[in-house]
């Protein structure tokens, strides 16, 4: 297997790699000209397909992308046909786009490009900066969603929320779940700060809105996971500003009860409705528990569901969550030794991250793989670690953004010390090298030794590629 994979590039065929090439070739997402008059004239110009559908829209720091797949397996449970847009992406452009549970198709992707295109030319022409890889992504999935069309589009915002091209939409439902300090150069030195920027996605209700049954909206529901102080103070301002309804974890809905099972954990929930016992969700640790207890409310939230009409079918909330699969998010790509690949990217993640793998595994020697993008607070995540991880490997994933392998490595001496550290600068080769160490150490029925490969979610995608072999 080669290292030389490059974080966006998919199987598909020459028209395919031709459109991927295109926007590549746009500003990344790691540059941004925060405003939203390039989507807003773009969208503009397709016909507005953003007011196609209702919107439930997901920010926050972290959980955002498993809360958007939990919500589209719920609604989908009840018949309803869900476009997702979530990013980043761990293997293939595609997967931002989702239509029916499934990546949109590559020929589909591609015919969505094209059809845009002279008009992403014409905003570009009449505009100093051009349209960006991420905003001309957000206008093909609302330009793929209108087109299906979908009963209502799950919509993950890329950074903050008030200047994030997906904001564009004005959402009904507007979730928001855990702040934390994340991306502070441009979303603010404090929760506070930043929270006040996630807020931008709670606005006023349009007024003319109708529930999917053809019933009056009730009007703009935010819907709030734990979060703190300071964040939900933001949070709660913002949405007394603009009128829209508040349902808070541990006040409306929360986790009632959790316990480790095989493969997952055991939950009962409560509901804006009331009360769903006996869940089985197939993903690990309380802070998936919490991602669930959102979701659920986000849905009930948008089906209309409340104390006076009680909970919305329980059979199908257990179905739903039962089916529901994360990608990168504490995942198993390989057995004997085990190896997990998960998306953390900086220290609350990381800290959800070491506690669900203490409660749901049993390592008795566990390596660490660490690939690190710049601008990341590298010494946080790796201090999380250190009480995880025997011996720690570090590498470099193939983003532009990728911290040296070296420079990381350094830092991370300095939290594991000189001995508990080696580098591999090829992903591939620290991947082997981390093996090669579990290996030798304890093995058995019980427990056993395993990797760990954390730090991003490019580095995890990479490795899910290298681990299957597969070259998209």
């Amino acid at each position: 297997m080669s290292t030389s994979l490059s974080h966006g590039q998919t199987a598909g065929g020459p028209e395919l790699a031709r459109v991927e090439q295109a926007l590549l070739a746009r500003w990344p997402e790691s540059r941004l000209e925060p405003s939203l008059t390039r989507i807003a004239a773009l969208v503009d110009l397709l016909g507005s397909p953003h007011r196609a559908m209702p919107v439930i829209q997901v920010t926050g720091t972290n959980g955002k992308t498993t809360t958007a797949r939990m919500v589209d397996e719920l609604l989908r449970g009840f018949g309803l046909r869900v476009g997702r847009f979530t990013s980043p992406h761990l293997t293939t452009m595609r997967e931002r786009i989702v239509l029916d549970g499934e990546p949109i198709s590559a020929e589909r992707f591609v015919e969505v490009h094209d059809d845009i295109a002279p008009y992403v030319q014409m905003v570009d022409a009449g505009s100093d900066v051009p349209m960006s890889f991420f905003e001309v992504v957000v206008a093909m999935g609302y330009a793929a969603f209108a087109e299906a069309p979908v009963d209502v589009a799950v919509i993950e915002v890329g950074m903050g929320g008030t200047w994030d091209a997906t904001t564009v939409a004005d959402a009904r439902i507007a979730v928001v779940t855990p702040v934390a300090l994340d991306h502070a150069e441009y979303l603010g030195p404090d929760v506070a700060s930043i929270a006040t920027e996630k807020a931008g996605i709670i606005k006023p209700a349009p007024g003319d809105d109708v529930q999917p049954d053809g019933r009056p909206d009730g009007g703009v529901v935010a819907v709030l996971a734990h979060q703190p102080a300071g964040a939900l103070e933001a949070l709660v301002r913002r949405a007394i500003e603009v009128d829209a309804t508040v349902a808070r974890e541990g006040t409306e809905f929360g986790v009632l009860e959790r316990r480790v099972a095989v493969g997952g954990q055991q939950v009962r929930l409560q509901g804006l409705g009331g009360e769903y016992p006996e869940i089985f969700l197939p993903l690990f640790g309380a802070h998936q528990a919490q991602n669930a207890a959102v979701a659920l409310a986000a849905v009930e939230a948008f089906l209309g569901a409340g104390a006076g009409s009680g909970p919305i079918d329980p059979e199908v909330v257990r179905t739903a969550f039962a089916a529901v699969r994360s990608p990168g998010r504490l995942e198993r790509v390989r057995s004997s030794p085990a190896v997990l690949v998960d998306a953390a990217h900086n220290p609350a993640g990381m800290t959800a991250t070491v506690a669900a793998i203490r409660e749901s595994f049993d390592f008795t020697r566990l390596v660490g793989v660490v690939g690190i993008v710049q601008g990341k607070d590298v010494a946080g995540m790796l201090a999380e670690l250190e009480g995880l991880c025997a011996e720690l490997v570090v590498t470099q994933n193939s983003s532009p953004r990728a911290m040296p392998a070296d420079e990381l490595g350094a830092l991370a001496v300095e939290v594991f010390g000189q001995r508990r550290v080696s580098v591999h600068p090829q992903l591939f080769d620290a991947v082997e090298a981390a093996i090669e160490l579990a290996e030798a150490g304890p093995d058995d029925a019980l427990g056993g030794s395993g990797v760990l490969v954390t730090g991003s979610v490019i580095t995890a995608g990479e490795v899910r590629s290298l681990m299957s072999g597969s070259r998209s």
